[in-house]
């Protein structure tokens, strides 16, 4: 998984950044919830770590911020705040999982996989997507715009459905050819430039953001 961690403690960061790389994970660190909400804003990242207490911006903060762009990157907050009214007010606000320090690593590491595998399991029938001109049926596997059925080729599909499914989020050329065409794909990226104008043709071309250096996302 690519995780970001939100650690101001040291003592806290380094060891726990440590334990998950050490787990096989990619793991980036930042120390403030300003810092924390510019990189979980412009990266990809299949989970993010939230301290709650942090200079700034605060854990809950940064998450509120996140959901109200409609950013579902799922959220596991790591604090020492136990308290009830806390607990439920990171839940309320869209995190995922409330882990109190101290926690055990298997702990952390078995959280993560059940917020990842809820995110990837939530595909519910029909996702909304471009300020609501656009339904996408994961079930169907289907796509409607404007109120009209779109006629998508397979890859166009899964092209789309990985943009959808992490709305809001940069994916590189190389992220959607490992996701879409497969870790074993020996052609040219460029061709992920070429099935995104395909789907800006039938779809709209403002639907799919471009960014030189980030890559493609949809609004």
């Amino acid at each position: 998984m690519r995780l970001l961690l939100v650690e101001d403690d040291g003592r806290i960061a380094q060891p726990t950044a440590r334990a998950l790389s050490e787990a096989g994970h990619q793991v980036k660190l930042e120390v403030s919830g300003q810092s924390g909400l510019a990189a979980a804003n412009s990266g990809n990242y299949d989970a993010l770590l939230l301290d709650v207490m942090l200079p700034g911006l605060s854990g809950f903060e940064l998450a509120r911020r996140l959901r109200a762009d409609d950013n579902r990157v799922p959220i596991v907050f790591l604090t020492a705040r136990s308290a009830l009214e806390d607990r439920v007010e990171g839940l309320d606000i869209g995190g995922d999982a409330y882990l109190v320090k101290p926690f055990e690593l298997p702990e952390l590491l078995a959280t993560l996989r059940a917020v990842v595998r809820r995110g990837e399991v939530a595909r519910t029938a029909q996702m909304p997507f471009g300020e609501g001109a656009g339904l996408l049926d994961a079930r169907q596997r289907q796509v409607w715009w404007q109120g009209e059925l779109v006629g998508l080729t397979a890859r166009e599909y899964a092209l789309l459905e990985t943009l959808v499914l992490s709305k809001g989020r940069w994916f590189s050329r190389e992220e959607l050819l490992s996701k879409v065409w497969g870790p074993d794909f020996s052609g040219a990226a460029r061709v992920v430039d070429v099935y995104v104008s395909y789907l800006r043709r039938k779809l709209a071309a403002e639907m799919l953001l471009s960014s030189r250096g980030l890559g493609y996302r949809v609004p």
